[in-house]
């Protein structure tokens, strides 16, 4: 996983088996962590069978799976394909202050509001919640689906905790019962890939999904608000077949004051910016897109409302976009861009690396056939097969018959 964010005034970049963290404001050394040099899991540790049914020998490959930094900003948490959960405290000064051990591979992490705890989501469709406030605690079960994971938040008062699975389904639960479910938000027709609730609109929702569409929701009834279709919005498509293709939210990040939200589309070019309002029915307004020279690998706001994006473009891996003008324009003489792309730049090979991988949207995507016209299909095949079978009944009983007054006429009068 390619990502990037922030933690203060540091910025957090992960890819491959790394993360990366800048100050952007003052001349620090970068902070680098390593997951293949970091501690391995005791040979003693009691084992879990994994989800794919076999022993939990760790056989990962180190890479970063998932990040999450804290509402204050000073903690930050990752997760690795080795089944590692890291908890780092970035100020004063960067070190790690417990490495543990999950059950499966996860998906999605998010800290309390509070900071008091860390909840981790896995591919089997469990969330566990892990102590910061004991960092060598072990993880405890706090609820579980039956479908993979793919996203997870909690509400600004902590009173939630919201997931997103595999099976098109947004479930709220009350964070501290969360047997006890407030409401369902249903309505997207593919997996659901991206939640972002809004500090400027605590009761609202935002959805992404691999069918397409942004939906904006008041969670705690579960009634949808507003959706909108990312194809339609997208100029470039040029067809109705372009518009009919898979396109998958991958990520939906908003601006601190929660004004403005940046939508990225997986594989796309293209960042859809939008406002919100509280004003009319159209809550979701659209403001502008930029158009980038090549595909995003991940972007997100920093503290001051500019927009920064991780490019696959080993010239310009970093971009800066800020509002000038009620337009977002592309800033290139800012001083924090330089400090960041100069730290980072030795490590774009790992990077490069890392975009070798295959599309982690891709295996997710539901196979979807008409079984009416297979039925249908099936049926006239049948139908023909009979017609043949009688048709050639036919001509065999004719056959016969006429061989029979044949002989009856060639037969000799005893």
């Amino acid at each position: 996983m390619s990502a990037v964010g922030f933690c203060g005034n540091w910025i957090i970049i992960t890819c491959d088996k790394k993360l990366f963290a800048v100050h952007t404001k003052e001349t620090r050394d970068p902070f680098v962590f390593d997951c293949s040099t970091a501690e391995k899991k005791p040979k003693n540790t009691k084992d879990e069978k994994n989800s794919d049914g076999g022993s939990s020998e760790e056989t990962g490959s180190d890479k970063v799976l998932a990040f999450a930094v804290s509402p204050s900003g000073k903690l930050l948490a990752l997760t690795d394909d080795n089944k590692r959960l890291v908890l780092f405290r970035c100020e004063p000064s960067w070190h790690y202050i417990s490495i543990r051990w999950v059950v499966r591979r996860c998906t999605s992490l998010v800290f309390t509001q509070a900071e008091e705890e860390l909840l981790v989501a896995d591919k089997s469709g469990d969330v566990y919640v892990f102590s910061v406030v004991e960092p060598q605690k072990e993880g405890e079960l706090k609820m579980g689906h039956l479908s993979m994971l793919l996203a997870l938040t909690v509400a600004l008062d902590d009173k939630y905790i919201i997931t997103a699975d595999r099976d098109e389904k947004i479930r709220v639960s009350h964070l501290r019962s969360p047997y006890n479910i407030q409401s369902f938000c249903l309505g997207h027709r593919q997996f659901v890939s991206a939640l972002q609730i809004l500090s400027a609109h605590p009761h609202w929702l935002l959805s992404g999904s691999g069918d397409g569409t942004l939906k904006l929701w008041d969670y705690e009834s579960g009634s949808e608000l507003q959706s909108l279709d990312l194809r339609q919005l997208d100029e470039t498509t040029s067809s109705e077949a372009d518009k009919d293709k898979d396109t998958t939210v991958c990520r939906i990040t908003s601006s601190s004051d929660g004004q403005y939200v940046a939508v990225q589309c997986d594989s796309v070019p293209i960042l859809q910016l939008f406002t919100l309002t509280q004003k009319g029915k159209e809550k979701l307004v659209p403001h502008s897109r930029i158009s980038l020279p090549c595909c995003p690998l991940d972007v997100n706001f920093d503290p001051e409302g500019r927009l920064w994006v991780l490019m696959d473009s080993s010239d310009a891996p970093l971009q800066i976009y800020s509002l000038t003008h009620s337009s977002w324009e592309c800033v290139v003489h800012v001083p924090e861009l330089n400090r960041v792309t100069k730290a980072f730049r030795p490590h774009w090979e790992t990077l490069e690396a890392s975009l070798r991988t295959n599309n982690r949207f891709e295996q997710l995507h539901k196979v979807t056939f008409d079984n009416v016209a297979v039925y249908l299909q099936r049926k006239q095949q049948r139908l023909e097969e009979q017609h043949l079978k009688r048709s050639g009944g036919q001509r065999a009983k004719g056959n016969k018959r006429v061989k029979k007054e044949t002989e009856s006429v060639t037969q000799p009068f005893a």
